[in-house]
């Protein structure tokens, strides 16, 4: 058993980052630690898991053998209990420079009870220019024991100084087959399912096993993937836009339901909301409106990136179904993405041409490009809709 286990198709990424455990031991023995650096930056596309490599070194470093995945300080790394192995996560549209701050304050201190430091930043590539100058100081004047750790998709989605001073670590998509192996042998998946969701999710680790293992995931994905049949003419073009963008805020605000209102109420309780007692004399604490606006904001920036997110795989979707369309029409035998929409791919390529196709998924990228450059989902859908309408 090892910490790296978890990591699917990722055998040189394995090796490198076990190379470096050792180097790190090494070095905390008086070494020279040779294979070991302070910054880390891990790449590949969504779903190749990245954070989950990282949150596997992070730790094998704190680990005496290594990253065995046994003992006390593998497990707490794992979980995110280690009191030396901060993960940070942007919850919003943006890694907060409050947040950046709070990492060099972090990687100054020494370890509590850990080997080395360590802070790990997912999705690194959400920092704002002014939050990467501030995060440099840390890159650049690492204090001894400080290890950091940044996932981003690409190294071109962090500023070059933050970058060249981090030694990389790429990750690939894994494979349909090494996906579907691990939903059956980790997760007891039908292997039929399990090949067919690592099939659809491309790759997507995550993804695969919730549309192994949830069906309101696969009939939200089937919603999807009628699009290209619901756009006949233009104001079906727009219901179905319409369609796509209310079922994402659906999914943003079903996730975003509980956990928001228990945000609000650990929040309140902690002011002194409902306190009673001698000396209380009710209302809310002085700041505590000032507090429960921040929460109301950061949480609406949480919804936004949600339901964004949520988009953006549907968008994925789409376009992997006019690949599809695509290879047939150029008779390329490649194996289809969504093999279990078939017909439905060979209707609409004997009805329309290569050209046609590929302005449509040009269209679904142009659209994938303009939410993420923060254009009015319902807008960039809808003109995506007509203009794959079109072709």
């Amino acid at each position: 058993m090892s910490v790296f286990d978890d990591l699917v198709g990722q055998d040189a990424v394995v090796e490198q980052l076990q190379s470096a455990a050792e180097a790190a031991a090494q070095a905390l023995g008086g070494g020279d630690g040779a294979g070991m650096t302070h910054a880390w930056l891990f790449t590949g596309p969504p779903g190749s898991g990245r954070s989950v490599a990282a949150r596997a070194f992070a730790a094998a470093l704190q680990c005496p053998d290594r990253g065995c995945g046994h003992c006390d300080a593998c497990h707490q790394a794992r979980t995110g209990n280690h009191p030396d192995v901060a993960v940070i996560v942007p919850e919003g549209l943006h890694l907060l420079i409050e947040q950046a701050r709070e990492v060099i304050a972090r990687s100054s201190r020494a370890p509590t009870r850990g080997r080395w430091q360590v802070t790990l930043i997912e999705d690194a590539d959400r920092m704002e220019e002014r939050t990467s100058n501030t995060l440099l100081k840390a890159v650049e004047e690492p204090p001894p024991h400080s290890v950091l750790l940044l996932c981003a998709p690409s190294v071109d989605d962090l500023l070059p100084t933050i970058r060249s001073r981090c030694r990389l670590v790429s990750l690939r998509t894994p494979s349909a087959a090494a996906v579907a192996k691990v939903l059956t042998d980790r997760d007891g998946v039908d292997p039929a399912m399990a090949a067919f969701a690592a099939r659809a999710a491309q790759g997507h680790i995550g993804r695969a096993r919730r549309l192994a293992t949830d069906e309101q995931a696969r009939n939200e994905r089937r919603d999807v993937l009628a699009l290209p049949r619901s756009l006949g003419n233009v104001g079906q073009a727009l219901t179905a836009a319409k369609d796509l963008v209310d079922a994402a805020k659906e999914e943003a605000d079903k996730l975003a339901g509980t956990r928001d209102a228990a945000e609000k109420q650990a929040l309140s309780t902690a002011l002194g909301a409902g306190a009673t007692g001698k000396g209380y004399t009710g209302g809310a604490p002085k700041g505590g409106a000032g507090a429960l606006k921040e929460l109301e904001r950061r949480q609406k920036s949480r919804g936004t990136r949600t339901q964004r997110d949520a988009l953006d795989r549907a968008l994925i979707d789409l376009a992997a179904f006019y690949r599809d369309v695509l290879a047939l029409q150029l008779g390329a035998g490649a194996v289809p993405v969504h093999a279990d929409l078939a017909e439905q791919a060979a209707t609409i390529a004997r009805g329309s041409t290569p050209e046609a196709t590929l302005r449509r998924i040009d269209a679904v990228l142009a659209c994938r490009t303009a939410i993420d450059g923060n254009v009015a989902p319902q807008l960039a859908v809808e003109a995506m809709a007509l203009a794959v309408r079109t072709g």
